[in-house]
């Protein structure tokens, strides 16, 4: 069995699958993108398949390796990202051969279920609730909102209050019993973080993500050491060094994206060293079906994981969900705010190609929003 053709398709809203057909018919899929930056990965893809053609579908770590290694200059977000949904593909191709879930490539699942939080939005503390009790009235038992929207590096007062109200509005909803994380997004700076950490820490948030921007890491020990709150960080590191000095700093929580750092191959390494550190891993997802499917299967087989990141009903998604692009939507019902054990082989969902394709027809050019103060200054989005 043998590579024989590798295709990429553009689909709204913003995503970038990849599908990978062997000389048997064996089909897998994956889905490798940076969201804003999808036709560069989508060229980074062309160029990786001048080596995967004709090659062995099952030999994934060696392809891995080479993929990763064999063009001298190593990682970043666009060849990560690229590898990484080839990386989805074969393994989704290995499971079908097999005839097993990829979970249970990796040595089988440890769990029965898998915890998952729902996106919530809202300007106003009243919306946060209301968005907060219907997601509760659905069964959840964990959501999670930016902390605020366009900040300045150093927060005025008025701005920590605001965090604090939105934040008591969703902990007033859901009680001792259920959770709420925020996300910084690396809005603010180092100081920043460290007051906000502090002031959120009476209302217990499972954790606060990404409180500084990759750049400052070096002063990450010093937020962490702010509070008590756990903090959350790695959607935008793409390799397993990189989270080794985050680790060191104490953080609490890896969010690796399988979409981004380099597939299930190396997020299921990446949960290997958090393990080690004592750390959990709640993976960083708010993409498609794919990535969610491959996010999934690596948080049934790993002992350390806390909880999954999903995209149904959030914001990016107008007019296209998770379930769009899928013959079977049953992978992606939440029970009990759960993802159920799904034994089907491979990723355990059945794309609909053509849906795909027609989709590709129109494509997209998604781009993020560009942000500014009052001064006219960049703003982190």
């Amino acid at each position: 069995m043998k590579i024989e053709r590798i295709e990429t398709f553009l689909v709204a809203p913003r995503w970038l699958f990849c599908r990978i057909e062997t000389s048997d018919g064996v089909v897998g899929w994956g889905e490798p993108v940076v969201e804003g930056r999808a036709e560069v990965v989508r060229t980074a893809i062309e160029v990786l398949s001048e080596y995967l053609i004709g090659q062995d579908p099952l030999q994934i770590e060696r392809h891995w390796q080479i993929l990763a290694k064999g063009g001298f200059y190593r990682g970043g977000p666009v060849l990560s990202s690229a590898l990484a949904g080839i990386d989805h593909a074969l393994w989704d191709i290995a499971g079908k051969v097999y005839g097993a879930p990829v979970a249970a490539l990796l040595g089988g699942r440890v769990r029965d279920r898998a915890r998952v939080y729902a996106w919530v939005g809202g300007d106003e503390p009243a919306e946060i609730a209301d968005q907060v009790a219907a997601q509760v009235e659905a069964g959840m038992t964990a959501v999670k909102m930016n902390a605020s929207g366009r900040i300045q590096p150093s927060p005025s007062l008025a701005e920590l209050n605001s965090i604090v109200s939105r934040l008591e509005a969703a902990r007033s909803v859901l009680g001792e019993s259920r959770d709420v994380a925020i996300d910084l997004h690396g809005r603010v700076g180092v100081a920043g973080a460290r007051r906000i950490l502090h002031a959120v820490e009476p209302l217990h948030p499972l954790f606060v993500e990404e409180p500084v921007l990759p750049e400052h890491l070096q002063h990450l020990a010093s937020v962490v050491e702010a509070s008590t709150v756990p903090v959350a960080l790695g959607e935008r590191l793409y390799h397993r060094s990189e989270f080794s000095p985050v680790l060191e700093a104490g953080v609490a929580v890896v969010q690796p994206d399988v979409s981004h750092a380099g597939g299930i191959s190396e997020l299921r390494r990446i949960a290997v060293l958090a393990e080690t550190h004592g750390a959990l891993l709640a993976p960083h997802c708010p993409l498609g079906p794919i990535s969610l499917a491959a996010s999934l299967q690596v948080s049934f087989a790993t002992p350390n994981f806390l909880i999954q990141e999903q995209s149904r009903g959030i914001h990016y998604n107008v007019d296209n969900d998770l379930t769009t692009y899928v013959t079977d939507p049953t992978p992606f019902i939440w029970v009990d705010g759960h993802a159920e054990w799904n034994p089907l082989p491979g990723l355990g969902i059945t794309v609909d190609e053509a849906a795909v394709r027609e989709a590709d027809k129109k494509g997209h050019a998604w781009r993020n929003p560009i942000w500014t103060h009052d001064d006219g200054s960049f703003a982190e989005w």
